[in-house]
């Protein structure tokens, strides 16, 4: 899950693999796969770097049980 800000700064956390879509318009969008729609402080390269760093973090404990 990575933690993102609504416009009025308070604080969610989120499934990122629910995500169909995102986009700056110019607020962030995000749209779930449920049609489900959230706008965020996060601009997209910010959104897409807390994907990596979540992703990059899984994948490392992962490999460090296996």
């Amino acid at each position: 899950m990575i933690e993102l800000s609504r416009l009025n700064g308070k604080v969610f956390y989120l499934n990122h693999n629910l995500i169909e879509i995102f986009e700056e318009t110019p607020d962030t969008v995000i749209k779930l796969t449920d049609g489900t729609k959230y706008v965020v402080r996060e601009k997209v390269d910010e959104l897409l770097g807390k994907i990596i760093s979540f992703n990059r973090q899984v994948f490392a404990e992962k490999t460090r049980v296996n």
